[in-house]
């Protein structure tokens, strides 16, 4: 095979691939994009925001500090306001009727047995039964939240996949160019 004909398969390769990674490059940043702004745009629509200092969780008040008084706009903060806000605040309500923290489906079967077993303590079961239901509603707005966090986390993980492709591809790019320069000072006899 001639030098010239290998060099400029090569550089056409080269060529090829760096278009490649610029569109896939295109397609990541508008994939990241989209994410993260749909994220943003749902979350403001929910209207969330952090207490301000004084109305944190005591658990968790050094670690969302950083977010005192701010809405919630982002998969990171849409994280820490379900994992260190609302978790907290569940934990802390099924804390003070069962004793301990408790999911909902735990506080759930209590009460069904409570109801199933004709409980007399209607006080006991009346608490059970507002609690499941604040279990439910935290856990509903919890999962909502971290699909949120989730999807945001697509969109940064897109957005360095563009980044990655963009630099694949300009890298590419510049060997496809220096492979065409080459050709030029390659003889035309010249033998792989």
């Amino acid at each position: 095979m001639k030098r010239r004909t290998f060099d400029k398969l090569v550089s056409f390769v080269g060529l090829g691939l760096a278009v490649l990674l610029f569109i896939f490059a295109g397609l990541l940043n508008f994939g990241a994009g989209f994410a993260n702004d749909n994220v943003q745009s749902q979350l403001e629509n929910q209207n969330i925001a952090f207490p301000i200092e004084a109305g944190l969780p005591a658990n968790t008040k050094d670690q969302l500090l950083k977010w005192a008084g701010m809405q919630v706009t982002t998969g990171e903060m849409a994280k820490d306001y379900s994992d260190l806000y609302i978790l907290e605040h569940m934990n802390a309500s099924a804390s003070a009727v069962m004793g301990k923290p408790a999911t909902y489906s735990e506080v759930s079967a209590e009460y069904m047995a409570a109801v199933r077993g004709g409980s007399q303590d209607v006080d006991r079961v009346a608490k059970l039964e507002e609690l499941r239901q604040t279990l439910f509603m935290g856990n509903t707005l919890r999962g909502m939240l971290l699909e949120a966090y989730a999807f945001g986390m697509f969109g940064v993980i897109a957005g360095y996949a563009a980044l990655a492709s963009l630099l694949g591809g300009l890298v590419f790019l510049v060997l496809a160019i220096a492979g065409l320069a080459h050709i030029r000072r390659t003889p035309e006899d010249a033998t792989i």
